[in-house]
């Protein structure tokens, strides 16, 4: 017959209601401690992930994330705000969120910072589903800008400077991946080039190379791929993910094209552009309507959307004229990119530079007026200067890396 150690039984016994007296949780039933998670602010369920390790069972569980994320994702969108601000004394860098649909209520707002190394400042792609996506250089950081998390990527295996970088999602695998691609130079065949080509540009032509993935994770590395078809990016170009597929604007065989790459079977693939001169020469991607849109402007007239209505048929169509004429708008100087449109119609205008105070336009097709919205907790202080990103659809999530 075993003994029983009496000691041992009443000190687990004493460990046990000093575990249950630090842990209100543990005398809750699981469906109201469920509720009570599902009401809470991302930043506190992180907290509360940290208070033991019954809690941290029930927010790591598959059950509460699946429930928590189709809770965030059935939630009106709200606008990201991406801020460096940068002084002689001290520079920061922080993230600013607030409701999609009516931007200038403060009860709405939320504001989550981050310490970054000074010298280098993060350009962002857009978030997907809560994480988003930074790179200085060949130095990446992954973070959730609700509760402020960020981790250093390994540095992109490159000598080369001009990188571009897109992230994304891939439901198939419930991963999230980023993929990084260099330029290398080309030298053309001077005997072969057209008429309607520069000497310079057919001579000298930059082709994407270094085709580079990696899988955020424990065990992250980037992987080289490749890619048959030879293009090159747009350097201003922002990839955006759908569907788990990233797409970006190059150039393909002499002609602007859109790129995608699906993340799951890591695929590239081309889609061609509607024949629209404006379109080539000045069309950028926006977030529009939750599929893939070009927004041409060109020197400050009307702004035409192109929306991308079927990828595998590969079938567009064009919108009405959604502003009369930019130069309707605004000042002769002043200079504005087009951001999106807001659940309300309105259509955003981000400022550039990005002004101290920050601010941004809101305009009404219907109406035909303009109004300008000034983000309250963005610019304080007008010595300061701010470099100011916005992205749209943002969902709050309290993902951990």
């Amino acid at each position: 017959m075993k003994r029983v150690n009496k000691r041992s039984k009443k000190r687990d016994e004493n460990n046990g209601a000093a575990n249950v007296a630090n842990d209100p949780f543990s005398t809750i039933p699981l469906e109201l401690k469920l509720e009570i998670l599902m009401r809470s602010p991302p930043r506190s369920i992180a907290r509360l992930r940290l208070a033991s390790k019954h809690m941290s069972s029930i927010i790591g569980g598959k059950d509460f994330t699946e429930l928590y994320t189709a809770r965030s994702s059935s939630q009106p969108r709200r606008l990201l705000f991406s801020v460096h601000r940068g002084s002689d004394k001290q520079q920061t860098h922080f993230f600013h969120s607030c409701s999609l649909d009516d931007p200038s209520d403060s009860d709405h707002h939320d504001n989550v910072s981050y310490t970054m190394d000074p010298d280098l400042r993060y350009s962002f792609s857009p978030p997907i589903r809560g994480l988003i996506c930074g790179r200085n250089g060949i130095k990446m950081i992954i973070g959730n800008p609700s509760t402020g998390q960020f981790v250093l990527l390994p540095r992109i295996k490159t000598r080369k400077k001009d990188i571009f970088s897109a992230f994304g999602y891939d439901p198939v695998n419930n991963v999230y991946k980023v993929l990084c691609m260099t330029l290398k130079t080309k030298r053309g065949n001077p005997h072969i080039i057209s008429r309607d080509m520069l000497w310079d540009d057919y001579l000298w032509e930059d082709m994407s190379e270094e085709h580079q993935v990696i899988t955020v994770g424990a065990k992250q590395k980037w992987r080289m791929i490749e890619c048959k078809y030879l293009h090159r990016h747009d350097s201003g170009s922002v990839g955006i993910c759908r569907d788990g597929v990233v797409y970006y604007l190059a150039s393909y065989k002499q002609k602007r094209s859109l790129m995608s790459f699906d993340l799951s079977s890591e695929e590239f693939n081309v889609t061609k552009l509607p024949e629209d001169y404006h379109l080539e020469q000045f069309g950028h991607m926006v977030n529009h309507s939750g599929k893939i849109t070009i927004a041409s402007m060109a020197y400050g007239g009307p702004i035409d959307l192109w929306v991308l209505e079927d990828v595998k048929k590969q079938v567009w169509s064009k919108s009405a004229k959604v502003v009369p004429s930019c130069r309707d708008i605004f000042r002769e100087n002043d200079q504005f990119m087009f951001k999106g449109i807001l659940g309300t119609g309105e259509i955003i205008f981000s400022p550039i530079p990005s002004p101290n105070p920050f601010f941004f336009l809101c305009y009404d097709p219907k109406e035909k007026n303009v109004r300008k919205v000034f983000v309250q907790g963005i610019g304080d202080d007008e010595s300061a200067a701010i470099q100011v990103q916005l992205f749209f659809d943002h969902v709050e999530s309290y993902m951990f890396l």
